[in-house]
């Protein structure tokens, strides 16, 4: 079963009652069509047994600058794995089909089943790699420290969301360009789409984040509460903050979430480097944050540009 025999069935429904009334179908004739989708969905089924759709056994689905795609990313990239990304504009998928991204499809057999929201990904990973030494999976442990502290750095993540479309949605061109609207690896469509959708999708971005200068202020108070509290958490050379002798997941996210403003030149891995935001093109209250961010926590700046030297800029896989 895959998504194109899905999508044209779906089309071939929402056309039904267009159909019927355009050519003045009987009730006999209306009959015949539904049962007509009803034994094409059926085989729609069949051919997942019959004839599976040739699909990557790892496909993970991002957007370009998301730090939440990047932690997923830079974990599958640490263990070695052989994936397929694909990226896409994951605001059309939040708005019109409730979809978020990262989500990661994974293939067993004929079925291709799919999990999204990084911290159940890494579930996943953990229990599906944790048995095999080669792809060293130890870091993904979940140990009640290290879920405690990715769910505080997930929440620091998404401040970091509402702190970011504050200062970027006032300036279309920007904010398209974030999007990927002139990236390459984003199919075309949804380019054309974000850019023709743009004013729309501004106001449901405004809505679903609570943009206000209100709500900035909080959101900033909690991201600067967490730097301060990690800056004093930091000694000299420390790779984990949990103190392992490793990075683990939970350091890995707060270096992905940290990046969103610090855009270390090793975010993903080389592949959002053609859409980087360099700190020249930032307003100048954001840029004036992210000044301020650097002068006053150089311990969670070191710590942040050593992991992503020393462990993002290393060839874990093909990725």
């Amino acid at each position: 079963m895959t998504g194109k025999r899905i999508l044209l069935h779906t089309f071939f429904l929402l056309m039904l009652p267009v159909l019927v009334a355009w050519y003045g179908i009987s009730t006999a004739g209306a009959l015949a069509l539904v049962i007509l989708a009803l034994l094409w969905r059926w085989a729609i089924t069949l051919s997942g047994f019959i004839a599976p759709a040739r699909v990557p056994e790892l496909e993970l689905e991002t957007i370009t600058l998301s730090h939440y795609a990047e932690k997923v990313r830079w974990c599958m990239d640490r263990l070695g794995i052989e994936y397929t990304e694909r990226q896409m504009v994951g605001v059309l998928g939040a708005f019109f089909t409730g979809r978020s991204v990262p989500q990661l499809k994974f293939r067993t057999g004929g079925v291709q089943s799919k999990i999204g929201n990084s911290p159940e990904i890494l579930r996943y990973l953990w229990g599906a790699y944790c048995s095999e030494p080669k792809h060293r999976a130890g870091f993904l442990r979940p140990t009640k420290d290290r879920l405690e502290l990715e769910e505080k750095v997930d929440r620091y993540g998404r401040d970091l969301q509402v702190w970011v479309y504050y200062h970027v949605l006032g300036d279309r061109e920007l904010t398209q360009y974030a999007w990927g609207c002139t990236h390459s690896g984003i199919p075309h469509w949804q380019r054309y789409a974000v850019i023709a959708l743009f004013p729309v999708l501004r106001i449901l971005m405004r809505w679903a984040f609570q943009i206000s200068g209100s709500h900035y202020k909080k959101v900033v108070d909690n991201i600067e509460k967490l730097l301060a509290d990690t800056e004093q958490q930091i000694i000299d050379d420390q790779v984990s903050l949990l103190g392992d002798e490793t990075p683990n997941f939970a350091d890995i996210a707060f270096a992905a979430m940290t990046a969103l403003w610090l855009r270390p030149p090793e975010f993903g891995n080389g592949k959002t480097s053609d859409i980087r935001i360099e700190r020249e093109r930032m307003p100048e209250a954001m840029r004036a944050d992210v000044n301020r961010w650097i002068n006053d926590y150089p311990g969670v700046v070191k710590f942040v540009g050593h992991l992503y030297q020393q462990e993002r800029a290393r060839n874990y896989g093909n990725g």
